[in-house]
């Protein structure tokens, strides 16, 4: 008899444990649901923005929506005072959630049609004729060698520096559309007739002989893709121009 007893003694606390786990598990699966159907405001893009669009300027751009929380984006912006001093690093469409992550502070942008500067190295332009800029077919992204050829009373000309980074070119024709190339007239592929400001990434000594070459002779550049061969230069001068030329 006592057995009986203590057995339906255990078998009511069993019961009555799991029933307590089966509320808890129903009341916290009510709780997960209704988290993520609790409706919270969000940001959404009213009007296209353009890339480079000041933080400052969305008031008139954006729309306040309400949405299932678990409809919101992570990221998104809640605030528009958190985007103040910065810029929209691409193109908004209409109907998208504000994000804080495609504003970025102006001087940590990169304008279209440059590459960043590799760390530690520094910018400088020089004016070139097209002839002396591969016909004006140089780019951002590219690598060339820097040749400098210096007039009286020395006449020489040497490859003074290779692999250099161009992180922008000015004044070169806007590169064809591949997909309209059939369609391209031949004279709009001419070189172009103005002179190009190419910009070099290098370190201080090596801007000093650029520098140096544009002031006081000539510089050419030849375009080295990965790969050229850029060994076996030398001094070029009158009295050794056809040694050593390649036949």
């Amino acid at each position: 008899m006592r057995r009986r007893l203590l057995a339906a003694c255990a078998a009511l606390v069993l019961l009555v444990l799991g029933t307590a786990v089966l509320l808890a598990y129903v009341h916290g699966a009510d709780a997960r649901a209704f988290a993520g159907a609790r409706p919270v405001q969000v940001l959404v893009v009213d009007q296209p923005i353009a890339a480079g669009t000041s933080g400052d300027a969305l008031a008139e751009l954006v729309r306040t929506e309400t949405v299932p929380a678990k409809a919101a984006v992570e990221g998104r912006v809640t605030d528009l005072g958190e985007l103040t001093g910065l810029a929209a690093t691409t193109d908004l469409q209409p109907g998208e959630q504000l994000l804080a992550g495609r504003f970025k502070s102006p001087d940590r942008m990169q304008a279209p049609g440059t590459v960043a500067v590799p760390k530690g190295l520094q910018e400088v332009s020089v004016l070139l004729d097209p002839q002396r800029a591969v016909g004006g077919r140089l780019a951002a992204g590219d690598t060339v060698g820097v040749y400098l050829s210096l007039a009286d009373p020395m006449k020489q000309t040497h490859a003074v520096l290779h692999r250099v980074l161009v992180t922008q070119v000015q004044g070169a024709p806007a590169a064809p559309d591949p997909e309209a190339e059939a369609a391209v007239d031949p004279a709009s592929t001419a070189a172009p007739a103005t002179s190009l400001m190419v910009t070099l990434a290098v370190n201080a000594q090596d801007a000093e002989t650029v520098v140096f070459g544009a002031e006081h002779g000539t510089l050419w550049l030849s375009l080295e893709p990965e790969g050229s061969q850029t060994g076996g230069t030398r001094v070029v001068a009158p009295d050794n121009v056809y040694r050593g030329a390649s036949r």
